[in-house]
Protein backbone atom coordinates (compact mmCIF):
# COMPACT_ATOMS: atom_id res chain seq x y z
CA UNK A 1 0.00 0.00 0.00
CA UNK A 2 2.76 2.50 0.89
CA UNK A 3 4.93 3.62 -2.01
CA UNK A 4 7.26 5.91 -0.03
CA UNK A 5 7.41 9.08 1.99
CA UNK A 6 5.67 12.07 0.44
CA UNK A 7 7.46 14.68 2.50
CA UNK A 8 8.66 15.98 5.83
CA UNK A 9 7.06 19.22 7.01
CA UNK A 10 7.55 21.36 10.11
CA UNK A 11 7.07 24.88 11.34
CA UNK A 12 9.77 27.41 12.18
CA UNK A 13 9.74 30.94 13.52
CA UNK A 14 12.87 31.79 11.49
CA UNK A 15 11.92 30.74 7.95
CA UNK A 16 14.58 32.63 5.98
CA UNK A 17 17.35 31.79 8.46
CA UNK A 18 16.45 28.10 8.55
CA UNK A 19 16.19 27.92 4.74
CA UNK A 20 19.61 29.55 4.35
CA UNK A 21 21.11 27.13 6.88
CA UNK A 22 19.78 24.06 5.05
CA UNK A 23 21.05 25.49 1.74
CA UNK A 24 24.52 26.34 3.10
CA UNK A 25 25.09 23.44 5.48
CA UNK A 26 23.32 20.50 3.82
CA UNK A 27 23.51 21.89 0.28
CA UNK A 28 19.79 21.36 -0.31
CA UNK A 29 18.30 23.32 -3.19
CA UNK A 30 15.38 25.05 -1.45
CA UNK A 31 12.90 26.42 -3.98
CA UNK A 32 10.73 29.55 -3.74
CA UNK A 33 7.90 27.41 -2.29
CA UNK A 34 10.21 26.81 0.75
CA UNK A 35 11.03 23.18 -0.04
CA UNK A 36 12.86 20.76 -2.28
CA UNK A 37 12.30 17.40 -3.90
CA UNK A 38 14.91 14.77 -3.12
CA UNK A 39 14.95 11.99 -5.70
CA UNK A 40 16.52 8.88 -4.19
CA UNK A 41 18.93 6.91 -6.31
CA UNK A 42 18.87 3.16 -6.69
CA UNK A 43 20.14 1.54 -3.50
CA UNK A 44 19.08 4.42 -1.24
CA UNK A 45 16.51 3.69 1.39
CA UNK A 46 14.34 5.57 3.85
CA UNK A 47 13.94 4.24 7.37
CA UNK A 48 10.64 4.66 9.20
CA UNK A 49 11.10 3.83 12.88
CA UNK A 50 9.43 4.44 16.21
CA UNK A 51 11.24 5.31 19.44
CA UNK A 52 9.88 5.12 22.98
CA UNK A 53 9.10 8.50 24.52
CA UNK A 54 12.03 8.18 26.95
CA UNK A 55 14.57 6.74 24.45
CA UNK A 56 17.77 8.78 24.57
CA UNK A 57 18.83 8.21 20.92
CA UNK A 58 17.73 11.79 20.19
CA UNK A 59 16.48 14.53 22.55
CA UNK A 60 13.25 13.59 24.31
CA UNK A 61 11.85 17.11 23.76
CA UNK A 62 12.26 16.63 19.98
CA UNK A 63 9.36 14.66 18.51
CA UNK A 64 10.99 13.95 15.13
CA UNK A 65 14.59 13.58 14.00
CA UNK A 66 15.68 14.05 10.39
CA UNK A 67 18.15 11.55 8.95
CA UNK A 68 19.87 12.33 5.66
CA UNK A 69 21.81 9.66 3.81
CA UNK A 70 25.16 11.00 2.55
CA UNK A 71 27.63 9.70 -0.03
CA UNK A 72 30.78 10.16 2.06
CA UNK A 73 30.63 10.85 5.80
CA UNK A 74 34.25 12.08 5.93
CA UNK A 75 33.60 14.58 3.13
CA UNK A 76 30.47 15.69 4.99
CA UNK A 77 32.41 16.22 8.22
CA UNK A 78 35.10 18.14 6.33
CA UNK A 79 32.40 20.40 4.81
CA UNK A 80 30.97 21.08 8.29
CA UNK A 81 34.43 21.93 9.64
CA UNK A 82 35.10 24.28 6.70
CA UNK A 83 31.91 26.27 7.28
CA UNK A 84 32.14 26.16 11.09
CA UNK A 85 29.24 23.81 11.90
CA UNK A 86 30.16 21.75 14.97
CA UNK A 87 29.20 18.13 15.38
CA UNK A 88 26.60 17.66 18.10
CA UNK A 89 27.91 14.14 18.78
CA UNK A 90 31.06 12.34 17.72
CA UNK A 91 31.00 10.03 14.70
CA UNK A 92 29.79 6.50 15.40
CA UNK A 93 30.10 3.35 13.32
CA UNK A 94 28.05 0.17 13.56
CA UNK A 95 26.83 -2.66 11.38
CA UNK A 96 24.25 -0.16 10.02
CA UNK A 97 26.87 2.32 8.78
CA UNK A 98 28.56 5.54 9.90
CA UNK A 99 26.70 8.36 11.63
CA UNK A 100 27.28 11.99 12.67
CA UNK A 101 24.90 14.58 14.13
CA UNK A 102 24.54 18.34 13.89
CA UNK A 103 21.88 20.81 15.06
CA UNK A 104 19.92 23.17 12.84
CA UNK A 105 19.18 26.82 13.80
CA UNK A 106 16.01 25.73 15.65
CA UNK A 107 18.08 23.27 17.74
CA UNK A 108 16.79 20.12 16.01
CA UNK A 109 19.26 17.25 16.08
CA UNK A 110 19.91 16.00 12.54
CA UNK A 111 21.50 12.65 11.81
CA UNK A 112 23.67 12.06 8.74
CA UNK A 113 24.26 8.49 7.66
CA UNK A 114 26.62 6.76 5.28
CA UNK A 115 25.37 3.26 4.56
Amino acid sequence: MIKGFGGIFWRTTNLESVKKWYIDVLKLEINNWNGTVINPQSGDETIFSFFAEDDSYFPTDQQVMLNFQVYDINETIQHFETIGVPLAKEQESSEYGKFVWIKDPDGRLIELWEK
